[in-house]
């Protein structure tokens, strides 16, 4: 399940970037009493009540600016309340209702979304001023006093944010159909192989790199199952990413990659694989999904005597860390090998979701044991006692051992190759937890 998004915003200077800071546990976002000094959005992860979610900082909005700057800002609270699940609205007790205050909770109750008015500078502990009593006439239900200065009613604001999460309505799919994230850099050829799937120019395609600039779902079923094709923006270098749309697209299709349960990552065959690339792959690596590597404008490439077998090796040397990935040579524009995507997709999906027994992978193991003997520091020697798998999507497993200094991540891989060599788990990550356990509790 993807993580629930809340949206933190409101006008400049009302302590959007204090509150953002307390609940990232850290100094984040730049502090400074003048307003406009967050421009840009800032994600963090958080954590209540065991629900994890992403908290956004926004810049302040002044509906009524013609500043560019301030313009800007509320063009990016404006994207960031589009992706929230859950939006807080922080207004100054101090200051009073404004006439941007009016004007931003007008703009609020337009979205339809969850949204808890959350009323900070209240400093002190107790009853809460007479003035925060203002606030009822903005039409978003009764005010919460904070203070995110003194970290004042904090836990309220959370119990609060994490209640309106049961109003959050989770999109119900078919448990046949498989979810695919197509992510690449811009112009790697997304939205083609999208369109060519589809039969029908269903997203805009350009030679200019970024013309997608949403998320953008489309269901597709044929003779190989049910699917959902997400085609998103095309992620850029960091420092690259100047336009306010284009961060809002970087976040969409991050979103994307965590809904996805396989990701297509697509490579330009004439570029080969870029720094930017390797940065794409890695996301899709980290999340723990299944991942298919598209060389795309093959027919653009000149070929000689194992041209492929050479270009697979250029690819799994710049992308070593996804060497369990397939990889597949296809032309979005002819339609060359399309058809064989959609076998791979659904062995992917069904390597990641793959669940051996218990006692069949520690037979495995100590087959594995055998061959290679655990390694030894100091006249020690690591002891490898029992493993299971705990979780799927990716296949997840815990090993129980004498010492987890022992347990060299070199091991640990020579462990993961031979679960691969014997189970398959083509086209997913595995993940590896250590767990120490003495003797006695073997």
């Amino acid at each position: 399940m993807a993580k629930k998004v809340v949206a933190i915003v409101g006008r400049p200077n009302v302590g959007k970037s204090t509150l953002f800071n307390v609940l990232a546990g850290e100094k984040i976002a730049i502090i400074k009493d003048v307003p406009g000094v967050t421009r840009d959005r800032i994600y963090a992860d958080c954590e209540w009540r065991g629900t994890k979610f992403q908290v956004i900082d926004t810049g302040g909005i002044e509906p009524e600016s013609e500043d560019i700057i301030l313009k800007q800002m509320r063009r990016q609270a404006e994207l960031a309340m589009d992706i929230a699940d859950v939006i807080v609205f922080i207004t100054d007790v101090k200051a009073g209702v404004t006439v941007s205050d009016e004007e931003v909770a007008q703009m609020l109750r337009k979205t339809k979304k969850p949204v808890i008015l959350a009323c900070n500078k209240c400093d002190r502990v107790g009853t809460p001023p007479d003035e925060i009593y203002e606030f009822y006439n903005l039409g978003l239900g009764d005010p919460l006093p904070i203070s995110a200065g003194k970290k004042l009613g904090i836990g309220e604001l959370l119990d609060a944010i994490y209640d309106n999460f049961d109003d959050v309505q989770e999109e119900i799919e078919d448990e046949e159909t498989i979810r695919v994230a197509v992510i690449g850099k811009p112009n790697a050829g997304k939205s083609s192989l999208i369109n060519k799937i589809l039969g029908e120019e269903r997203v805009i395609v350009s030679d200019i790199a970024g013309t997608t600039r949403d998320a953008i779902d489309s269901y597709f079923e044929n003779k190989y199952g049910k699917y959902i094709f997400v085609d998103t923006a095309g992620i850029r270098r960091k420092n690259k990413v100047y336009d306010q749309l284009e961060k809002y697209s970087v976040l969409k299709a991050k979103g994307a990659i965590e809904k996805a349960n396989v990701c297509l990552i697509m490579i330009d065959a004439t570029e080969g694989v870029t720094e930017q690339d390797e940065k794409i792959a890695g996301l899709a690596h980290e999340a723990g999904k299944g991942v298919i590597i598209v060389v795309n404008k093959w027919d653009l490439v000149e070929k000689e005597t194992n041209t492929m077998a050479k270009y697979k090796k250029q690819v799994y040397d710049h992308l070593a860390y996804l060497d369990y990935a397939p990889i597949i040579f296809v032309s979005a524009k002819s339609g060359q090998r399309i058809d064989k995507i959609f076998e791979m997709i659904n062995d992917v999906n069904s390597q990641n979701s793959k669940r051996i027994p218990t006692g069949l992978i520690n037979d495995v193991l100590a087959e594995a044991i055998q061959i290679t003997q655990p390694p030894s520091d100091k006249g020690r020697r690591l002891k490898v006692y029992y493993m299971t798998q705990v979780s799927t999507r990716p296949p997840t497993f815990v090993i129980f051992v004498n010492s987890k200094q022992l347990m060299h991540f070199s091991y640990t891989r020579y462990i993961e190759n031979h679960l691969r060599k014997q189970f398959g788990f083509v086209g997913t990550p595995i993940h590896m937890i250590i767990r120490e356990r003495k003797d006695s509790d073997k």
